[in-house]
């Protein structure tokens, strides 16, 4: 009996071990140094498809072009681009690359419903029809994932959302009934042949809140947001393998969906989770709030610019519109659907006022590991997280095996973006240096 006791002693210390050494965080690493960065100047550095012998198709979304860069990032050839001094124009909608057969790759064109497929050598060889054409908006990548291709030829992205329209009948006049926000979304696999639709995931999105009324006597719409800061969200990635690996947040664990369909729940990981103090939700709150205002007032220039006729001001009383009040940190979009005048142009305005947030008791204790498109496959089957984890100034990436486990931490250099992985180890990035963006070519070490 003593050795029965002696035994089960040594197997539940062993046991303990083991949990205790899977829970250990690994050392964070930094990146390898930068082996090539390219001197054409890029208004930014959105997707990079790796090919043969160091060669790049870069998809710089903001300046609106596609360009195939040599292995040396100096030699440059214009695939796509919105001048008329290319065969094959850049659309007025934003595009996305997608990674397709061997060695060629897709360009999603939204504008015309189709994808151009474009070969090796940076030629465009033919256009295909999107294979559903009110989802081309989903296949563009950004911060709904990056879309691919599995095993099986399968076209793999996050569907678009499903708004369930408000059933309830007991609104107050004037008072419109929003759809009903989804808080899950769906990865979804299409065969082009077929067209045939499959779903492959379920996973959580941060919840929206908005209400909306209008005026019975103006006609003005009053829209109001409330925004959390930092959500609990899931993620998503397809890893080079075929393997569809969906990250929860709130256990931070990875759930892998194999090309049959079978599921393996994956283990926690470790995290160096951060407490937050109320002190720490309100420095959130504001710190969003500031680059909130900015993309706003981009967003709004950019209305007015395409539409002169458009009025704004942050006074309603200037614009003939009328808010509501609100209590102290709320916020609301007023707009004044004026109607159209001569030559059919918008008459009315647009007033901004200040962005309603959740309160710090509202928000989580926790500050959550990633946020939403965090999640990248690299081109050797692992997945790639860019976490909350900052260490001077430079994002710590999780970097995780197709088991599910946590693999290394790799730490990326300050002011710089992942966008695109080659195969041994290679990390493409965007950086910016001062208006110009700059694509690098590092390696981990």
């Amino acid at each position: 009996m003593s050795n029965i006791i002696r035994y089960s002693m040594i197997a539940l210390t062993v046991i303990a071990s083991a949990a205790g050494a899977q829970q250990q965080l690994p050392p964070v690493r930094p990146l390898g140094p930068v082996l090539s960065t390219s001197t054409e100047p890029l208004a930014s550095v959105t997707q990079v498809r790796a090919l043969p012998g160091g060669r790049v198709i870069v998809h710089d979304l903001t300046g609106r072009r596609v360009l195939l860069l040599d292995s040396t990032f100096k030699s440059v050839t214009v695939i796509a681009d919105s001048t008329s001094a290319t065969a094959t124009a850049y659309g007025s909608r934003l595009g996305g690359l997608i990674a397709y057969r061997g060695d060629s790759t897709l360009f999603v064109d939204p504008q015309s419903m189709s994808m151009l497929v474009i070969d090796p050598n940076g030629k465009i060889v033919r256009t295909m029809a999107a294979p559903l054409p009110n989802e081309v908006g989903a296949l563009i990548g950004g911060p709904n994932g990056t879309p691919g291709f599995d095993m099986q030829g399968r076209l793999v992205y996050r569907a678009q959302q499903r708004f369930a329209m408000n059933s309830s009948r007991g609104a107050a006049p004037g008072q419109f009934q929003l759809p009903a926000f989804p808080e899950s979304s769906f990865v979804v696999r299409v065969d082009l042949k077929t067209r045939k639709v499959d779903t492959a995931a379920t996973f959580r999105i941060p919840k929206i809140s908005m209400n909306m009324t209008r005026d019975e006597n103006t006609g003005n719409i009053t829209v109001t947001s409330t925004v959390n800061p930092i959500p609990w969200t899931d993620d998503w990635a397809l890893l080079s393998d075929g393997t569809l690996a969906i990250l929860r947040g709130q256990d931070y664990r990875v759930d892998l969906v194999s090309p049959d369909g079978k599921m393996t729940v994956g283990q926690k990981l470790p995290f160096d989770w951060q407490r937050l103090t109320d002190e720490d939700k309100v420095a959130i709150i504001d710190s969003t709030r500031t680059a909130m205002e900015k993309q706003r007032a981009a967003a709004l220039a950019q209305m007015m610019a395409s539409n002169p006729d458009l009025k704004t001001s942050t006074d309603t009383s200037k614009t003939g519109a009328r808010q509501r009040p609100q209590s102290d940190g709320g916020g609301t979009i007023s707009i004044n659907m004026g109607g159209r005048g001569a030559g059919g142009a918008m008459q009315g305005g647009i007033s901004m006022p200040p962005l309603n947030f959740l309160s710090p008791s509202e928000m989580p204790d926790y500050r959550p590991a990633f946020r939403q498109g965090a999640a990248r496959g690299d081109a050797d089957g692992n997945l790639w997280i860019r976490t909350s984890k900052v260490v001077n100034g430079g994002t710590v990436y999780d970097v995780i095996n197709n088991k599910g486990e946590l693999k290394d931490r790799i730490l990326i250099p300050p002011g710089r973006v992942i966008a695109g992985f080659g195969p041994d180890g290679v990390v493409y990035m965007g950086v910016v240096d001062g208006t110009i963006t700059h694509l690098e070519r590092a390696r981990v070490k």
